[in-house]
C-alpha cells in the first residue's frame, strides 16, 4: 500500500469479511478489542457527538484520537426511512495518522455499527449481567440479529425471547436466527418476552419518548440493555426503572443528553462502564440488583471496530485501494501535478 493510496471497505467487501471471519467471531474480537480500548480510556480524546437535528432525524459526527490514530464516523438516524423502503441507520467512517493526517482506512459502517453496537452490548453484559442464558429482545429490526448473536458469543446465550410490535419484524429474525444454536422463542407481548429472562435488551427505531418497559414489568435482578435511546427526545424505558437501577454509561456528557438518563436530573449518579472495566469501580453487586446499560454509542467504539477491520485486510485482501492524496512531485507544486494529467 503506497502512502497516496488508501485502502477502502465497501459494503460488499465488509460482507465477504465477517462472512470470511465468522459473524460470532468478529463479534468476540469486536468486544474484545472494545474492552481493549475501554481499559485505556484516559488516553483518548474525548467529545459528544457532533449532531444536526432535523423533525425526521439527525446526523452525526463521532470523533476520537489516541494521540496516534484519529478516527471519526458519520451517521445518520432517520426512523421514518422505513416506510421508503430505506435504512434509518447509514454510516461510514474513517482512520487517519496523527503524525502525517494522512487517511489510513476508509469503510463503511452501516453493518460495522450494527456488528459494534451489539459487541458493545455484550461486553457490557458481561461485567454487568447476572449469570443467566436467556435474554428478552425487544425491537427485532435491524439490530436485533446482531445483539442476539453477540450475546451468544461473549455471555453464552442459549435462548433468546423476540417481540416487536410488528409481528413481520418478529418472523423476520426467528427466521435469521434459526440454524445459530439459539432456541429462539417468537412472543405476543413484551410481557410475555421478558418472562424467565436475565438479560432484557430493547432497541426499538422510533424518535420519541417511549414507555417500552413500565416499572411493573422489571423485576430485581435483571440486567436491562438500553440501545434504542440513542438522541435527545427519543427513551424506551419508564423514568420509574431507572430510579431503582444502578446505571452504567459511556461518555456522562453524551449520555445525559441523549440515553435514558435525559429523563432523570442532570446530577443524577451513573457510572462510567471504562471505571468498572478498568477495576476503578464495582459492576453488579448483588443477586437482586436491576443494572441498566444506558447505551448510546460512542467514537471509541467506533474507532475499535475501524481499527480491528484495518487489522484484517493484510491477511484477507478484501479492500479496495482509493486514489485519495494528491501525489505531486514537489509538494509545493500543486498546480504543476494537475498539468501532469494533460
Amino acid at each position: 500500500m503506497t502512502l497516496n493510496l488508501v485502502p477502502f471497505v465497501s459494503v460488499d467487501k465488509m460482507m465477504k469479511l465477517v462472512l470470511h471471519l465468522g459473524i460470532e467471531r468478529v463479534m468476540a474480537d469486536l468486544a474484545a478489542e472494545i474492552e481493549a480500548d475501554f481499559r485505556r480510556w484516559p488516553d483518548f480524546d474525548k467529545t459528544p457527538r457532533i449532531a444536526s437535528h432535523s423533525d425526521v432525524g439527525v446526523i452525526e459526527l463521532m470523533p476520537t484520537s489516541d494521540g496516534q490514530t484519529y478516527g471519526f464516523k458519520y451517521v445518520n438516524g432517520h426512523p421514518s426511512n422505513m416506510k421508503r423502503g430505506l435504512q434509518t441507520v447509514t454510516a461510514f467512517g474513517l482512520l487517519a495518522d496523527v503524525e502525517t493526517g494522512y487517511p489510513l482506512l476508509l469503510s463503511e459502517m452501516t453493518i460495522l455499527t450494527a456488528l459494534r453496537t451489539a459487541a458493545t452490548s455484550a461486553m457490557a453484559a458481561k461485567w454487568l449481567a447476572p449469570a443467566t442464558g436467556t435474554m428478552a429482545l425487544i425491537g427485532n429490526g435491524a439490530q436485533a440479529e446482531f445483539q442476539a448473536l453477540a450475546f451468544k458469543a461473549v455471555c453464552g446465550l442459549r435462548e433468546v425471547r423476540l417481540y416487536d410490535i410488528d409481528p413481520a419484524a418478529t418472523a423476520k429474525c426467528a427466521r435469521n436466527l434459526a440454524g445459530r444454536g439459539l432456541t429462539v422463542i417468537p412472543c405476543r407481548s413484551a410481557e410475555e418476552a421478558i418472562e424467565g429472562a436475565g438479560i432484557i435488551t430493547t432497541v426499538t427505531a422510533d424518535k420519541r419518548n417511549a414507555t417500552i418497559l413500565s416499572d411493573n414489568m422489571v423485576g430485581a435482578g435483571v440486567h436491562l440493555n438500553g440501545v434504542g435511546g440513542d438522541c435527545p427526545g427519543k427513551t424506551e424505558l419508564a423514568p420509574e426503572i431507572l430510579m431503582r437501577s444502578r446505571i452504567f454509561v459511556e461518555y456522562p456528557p453524551q449520555t445525559r443528553g441523549e440515553g435514558e438518563i435525559q429523563q432523570l436530573a442532570p446530577d443524577h449518579p451513573v457510572t462510567e462502564l471504562w471505571q468498572v472495566i478498568a477495576g476503578q469501580a464495582p459492576g453488579r453487586q448483588a443477586p437482586g440488583e436491576v443494572t441498566l446499560f444506558d447505551s448510546v454509542g460512542f467514537a471509541i467504539e467506533d474507532f475499535s471496530a475501524l481499527r480491528y477491520i484495518r487489522a484484517q485486510l493484510t491477511a484477507t485482501g478484501l479492500c479496495d485501494q482509493l486514489d485519495m492524496i494528491a501525489d505531486p512531485d514537489d509538494p509545493r507544486d500543486l498546480f504543476g501535478m494537475i498539468l501532469r494529467a494533460a
